[in-house]
């Protein structure tokens, strides 16, 4: 089991753009990226080794799920039923809680999509009562590399039950490469009027949507991550930093551009799309050192930014959120593409 977690997949297209990932958790290990002269950086933050990842921080480019970001208390009803979920993150349940997808070695294999030259599928099933939430849910995702440098991740799940179900990919990025400082100089736009504040008691949302006009989560139009995590706003101090879902104006059920990320100082660029009607940025306001990343280097706070294509925090608490439930004989679909520009 373990050789099989750590191999070694690749993607490669005719510009120079890799990615490379592994079984244990779909772990997106690296994406080797061209700037505009053609220096060849890592944009994401992780480790060297298959080896050093799967003993490391628990969420480096992993597939997150059954249900990503946090739901309040681990608790929700689901047709009358109280189901109570483990709780790992403060008092809440994240990221499918102490044993999530992404500590899972996943079946990977090799298949085909268009416009790709190589394309790989991920699976698993998760047993009914799996993390405890109810349903065998039976869950394929699809990684695929264009000749445009869109890396696409298809996401599927079918369940025998109903349950809930919320599932992203949590890279973190730095255009300037892994390990040379933090991204605060990076400038951010996303293509979102409104957020939903954190609940300080909850410590996840309640159920408010607020308009970003006029607060320091205003990215509308591009502007330095650094412009956000420096100021007063009580949301941003509140978590030391972005840990904020945004509600996305195509309001998902279509692929949509969601977020453009660029570097000014290699001039890499990355365009987000997607059919999910909210994207969670996280600036990895926990780090503190005292993990060391790729070549050694200490993972400083900052040093990479998470853009999580998804639907919204406490969804399953919360009635006018997008709906998280999946039914037998549902399908459940999400598309995320990173683009490299």
């Amino acid at each position: 089991m373990k050789d099989k977690a750590l191999q070694v997949f690749k993607l490669k297209n005719q510009n120079g753009l890799e990615i490379t990932f592994i079984p244990h958790g779909g772990r997106i290990m690296s994406i080797k990226v061209p700037s505009v002269k053609g220096e060849i950086a890592d944009v994401v933050i992780g480790y060297d080794t298959p080896m050093e990842a799967v003993n490391g921080d628990l969420y480096f480019g992993a597939i997150c799920g059954r249900y990503a970001n946090r739901i309040s208390k681990g608790q929700f009803l689901l047709d009358g039923r109280l189901i109570q979920l483990d709780t790992n993150n403060g008092p809440n349940h994240l990221h499918g809680g102490i044993d999530g997808f992404n500590a899972r070695v996943w079946d990977v294999k090799e298949t085909e999509r268009d416009g790709s030259s190589v394309a790989w599928e991920l699976s698993l099933v998760s047993p009914d009562g799996d993390q405890k939430y109810p349903g065998q849910l039976s869950v394929k995702i699809i990684y695929s590399l264009t000749s445009d440098n869109s890396f696409i991740i298809e996401y599927e799940a079918e369940t025998s039950g109903s349950t809930v179900i919320n599932l992203t990919s949590h890279p973190y990025f730095n255009l300037k490469g892994a390990g040379t400082g933090d991204v605060l100089r990076h400038e951010l736009q996303l293509m979102a009027d409104n957020f939903t504040p954190i609940n300080p008691e909850l410590e996840t949302c309640a159920g408010e949507i607020l308009p970003v006009a006029g607060a320091a989560l205003d990215f509308r139009w591009p502007k330095t991550l650094a412009e956000a995590v420096g100021s007063e706003f009580p949301q941003i101090r509140l978590v030391d930093g972005l840990d904020h879902n945004f509600v996305l104006n195509s309001r998902g059920g279509r692929t949509a551009l969601a977020a453009i990320l660029k570097d000014p100082e290699s001039g890499r660029t990355m365009e987000v799309y997607t059919d999910q009607p909210g994207i969670q940025v996280y600036t990895g306001n926990h780090f503190d050192g005292s993990e060391k990343g790729k070549n050694g280097v200490a993972v400083e706070k900052y040093a990479g930014v998470a853009l999580e294509t998804q639907i919204f925090p406490n969804s399953p608490n919360v009635a006018h959120f997008p709906d998280a439930v999946l039914r037998p004989g549902e399908k459940y679909r999400h598309t995320c593409i990173y683009k490299f520009i």
